[in-house]
């Protein structure tokens, strides 16, 4: 009889246990073959490193922040995002790609963390002779297609005087690099985090210029001015002084506090790990805070005030 009860016990004894206090979340980033779907693997590994296991992050691949943004309707209290925080204020105020789009869901969204900014790149090859955005007249540009860099570049373009003035290379900007060092073009166009691998394999092989915009360019942009150190990129002697659109995580109201606190804690914590492994991350630090123009998650409001960071009216 004994020999029977044994299992029982033991059967019953396990459904007494407490579950393991394992933690699911979605991170939805971009597409996989950008440097923001990297950054998003990079996250989720940091996560669970830095948790124990306790937060198991999955990354999703996305086709956008304006995707991103709309899946809150949907979504639950497990899913972050990531998305430049301007299009959060889009979204709720129901405004440009939102317009007749609008949801109350939208205006439950909550910031997390800052991510490495979309950077403008502007790359001249040292045989075109250009050195600022006057010298790329009569030059052959490949700006891309569809992407921010490819919108933002063309606006630049415009805002400079130059509109007309370069002939667009009708190239894929995936084809950019081979592009250069063959001659077909004088330059090319980029947004991403900094340092940008494509910049990098360019400088490294075929010897570039990387141009700088003045205070008074920066300023009819009207995007963040950016500082990229001297020495990120071969050949680079100066810091080059560009544009950038910040980038952050988000949330939601339906995530618990406890776990936006751990992810942002962890973030942090993380962050100078993950540096070791890519470069971008250093272009991250509490400066950027001042990026997030929406609210943080109460749960990240915690970790924000034992480390001492201080946030805006409009963050709390």
């Amino acid at each position: 009889m004994i020999r029977f009860l044994k299992p029982a016990l033991a059967a019953a004894l396990l459904v007494a246990a407490p579950a393991y206090a394992e933690t699911r979340v979605t991170y939805k980033s971009a597409k996989a073959a950008s440097s923001y779907y990297q950054m998003g693997v990079q996250i989720a590994e940091a996560m669970k490193a830095g948790t124990g296991g306790e937060i198991i992050v999955t990354v999703e691949e996305s086709q956008g922040s304006v995707q991103n943004v709309m899946e809150v309707k949907a979504r639950g209290g497990d899913y972050v995002f990531t998305t430049p925080p301007a299009l959060v204020g889009l979204a709720q105020g129901g405004k440009a790609m939102f317009e007749g789009k609008g949801d109350p869901a939208f205006d439950e969204i909550r910031a997390l963390f800052p991510i490495p900014s979309l950077t403008m790149h502007f790359v001249m090859s040292e045989a075109s002779g250009a050195t600022d955005f006057a010298g790329m007249e009569g030059k052959t540009i490949l700006l891309g297609k569809g992407s921010f860099g490819a919108t933002e570049g063309e606006k630049y373009l415009g805002l400079f005087g130059l509109e007309g003035k370069v002939e667009v290379a009708d190239v894929e900007l995936s084809g950019a690099v081979a592009a250069l060092k063959n001659g077909q073009i004088d330059g090319f166009v980029t947004a991403g985090s900094w340092p940008a691998p494509n910049v990098i394999e360019a400088a490294a092989s075929t010897g570039v210029e990387i141009l700088s915009l003045s205070d008074e360019q920066i300023a009819a942009t009207k995007r963040a001015r950016l500082v990229i150190p001297a020495g990120t990129y071969a050949g680079q002697d100066s810091d080059i002084v560009t544009t950038s659109l910040p980038v952050a995580a988000f949330t939601t109201t339906k995530m618990d506090d406890d776990t936006a606190y751990e992810l942002t804690r962890t973030f942090w914590e993380q962050k100078a790990k993950m540096s070791e492994g890519a470069a971008w991350w250093n272009g991250v630090d509490t400066d950027l805070m001042a990026n997030i123009t929406t609210t943080i998650h109460p749960g990240a409001q915690r970790y924000y005030a034992e480390a001492g960071i201080e946030l805006t009216d409009a963050q709390k």
